[in-house]
């Protein structure tokens, strides 16, 4: 590393890129992973960036997949930014040094929107404050929709997958020259960035290049090649063309970002009136447009990868916020006050079995209430439940989690909430909408604290998942540990888990 007027300069595999001093960091955004992914590379998969001559500026965020950002998707401040060149990464860094001389832990961070949106140029995933106490930080983009995931013909399946590998490569090859370990690597993420870390954890070819695990708010993948060839036959007959490169080459960008949200659950624009029916819609689809069960990069869907052992040796923390999806009815509660519970769960497309039991575990809510608990504990926590016990008695431990601080403005724990307390910078923009205008520092001292903590060592403070304890750390204030603390979702576990 060299300084030329202030700013630091570092020498990656590919060329130098000059940086940009700040307040005790450097942050060299906008560093070129892959060849632009357009043209002949615009369905295949990604090929590392060729070598530059010079010192290439990296001083301002590079083009991001997300052409358009979907509000209804993300609460994050995520920003689109034009360009060919999408597939980069951001560092930052307490300290670039010359490489051979690195040493400190290394975050990278996957961001989330459903993996049809979102950017990893938020300034809520800005490295500061891990940079602050000795964590390097990456966030990564990836392709994003059906430039990503969609089923092509003639085309590498989970083409948004092979981006995430190649940048995770680019780290363990280029990190040490940051400052960064490459032999102390967490990956973690949000919303469909927890899921994206999980599918990694499961996914045999990623396990050299990371050490542990954080997943916040993570749906498993569980996507099958029938479901996703369908989708992209339908997207491909839509367009009036084959489904081949060939044939979808000829549609522009713009169309396919059209056709994709008639085809998918996530970010589309059908028009659908009735809330029901986009929940029922919704919870049977899941994320289409993300990673699929491939049978070779990915062999198994997330859960059975994990109950196989597959990533057993890695550290994981995983959990939710409380509420999640919980106000998704809020608008129809006087609709639905005299509508009985059980009748809309079954139109929502809840297990008849478990009906009963999910009601008489939540005494107390209205109809609204507890159908957008459901949502909550179907998409999020109880999947991250019953990950845990699979992994009980594997090689490394598992710690779960609930972030159950309830927002004075979005009356209660939902969706991205912890996100800024993770990252402590509840100084940042946009946080007051979501977290209001005086969230608890000393909350975002906490989580921040136990992500530090276990991306250095291992350990993020509370004790481990196991079959008996069931020890739970509850984000709040204030903070807690208790004992089964996913107790209220654990009717929605297979049979196999049921306790």
């Amino acid at each position: 590393m060299t300084n030329t007027s202030q700013q630091p300069v570092v020498v990656t595999r590919s060329g130098a890129v000059r940086g940009t001093w700040r307040d005790g960091s450097a942050a060299f955004l906008g560093i070129p992973f892959a060849e632009p992914p357009v043209g002949g590379l615009r369905f295949q998969a990604p090929v590392p960036h060729r070598p530059w001559e010079g010192v290439r500026p990296a001083g301002e965020y590079g083009a991001t997949p997300q052409r358009k950002t979907l509000a209804e998707v993300t609460l994050i401040p995520e920003p689109s930014i034009p360009g060919e060149s999408t597939l980069n990464v951001n560092v930052f860094t307490p300290n670039p040094v010359d490489a051979g001389d690195a040493g400190l832990p290394v975050l990278v961070w996957i961001h989330g929107g459903g993996y049809v949106a979102g950017s990893p140029s938020s300034p809520w995933y800005d490295g500061a404050a891990f940079n602050r106490d000795g964590v390097v930080t990456v966030s990564v983009s990836y392709r994003l929709g059906f430039d990503g995931f969609g089923w092509i013909e003639d085309a590498p399946r989970n083409r948004g997958v092979l981006d995430w590998l190649l940048a995770l490569e680019w780290v363990r090859a280029n990190i040490a020259a940051f400052g960064g370990d490459p032999s102390n690597v967490t990956i973690s993420g949000q919303s469909a960035g927890g899921g994206a870390v999980l599918t990694l954890l499961g996914c045999p070819r990623a396990q050299p290049l990371f050490n542990r695990v954080i997943s916040l708010s993570g749906p498993p993948t569980n996507v099958t090649m029938d479901a996703s060839e369908a989708l992209g036959r339908k997207l491909a007959e839509l367009g009036g063309v084959a489904p081949t490169v060939a044939g979808l080459s000829m549609l522009t960008e713009a169309e396919v970002l059209a056709l994709q949200g008639q085809v998918s659950s996530v970010g589309g624009n059908d028009g659908e009136a009735d809330p029901i029916a986009e929940l029922a819609s919704m919870l049977g689809d899941g994320l289409t447009l993300g990673p699929v069960i491939d049978g070779d990069l990915i062999p198994l869907p997330t859960a059975e990868a994990l109950a196989a052992g597959i990533g057993g040796d890695k550290e994981l923390i995983l959990g939710t916020t409380d509420h999640e999806f919980g106000m998704v009815l809020a608008g129809a509660g006087e609709a639905l006050s005299g509508v009985p519970a059980a009748g809309v769960l079954a139109a929502v497309g809840a297990d008849p079995e478990v009906i009963g039991a999910y009601v008489a575990d939540h005494p107390g809510l209205g109809t609204a209430d507890l159908v957008g608990q459901y949502v909550t504990d179907h998409m999020f926590r109880a999947p991250a439940l019953n990950l845990a016990e699979l992994r009980e008695g594997v090689q490394a431990p598992t710690w779960l989690y609930r972030f159950a601080w309830n927002s004075p403005t979005m009356g209660g724990a939902c969706h991205c909430l912890d996100v800024p307390f993770m990252f402590d910078c509840l100084d940042s923009e946009r946080i007051a909408p979501l977290a209001g205008t005086e969230p608890p520092q000393a909350l975002a001292d906490e989580v921040h604290a136990s992500a530090v903590s276990f991306i250095a060592t291992g350990d993020p403070g509370w004790p481990a998942w196991d079959g008996s304890e069931r020890a739970v750390r509850v984000y709040d204030v204030p903070t807690t540990v208790v004992a089964d603390g996913y107790a209220d979702a654990r009717s929605l576990l297979p049979e196999r888990a049921t306790r």
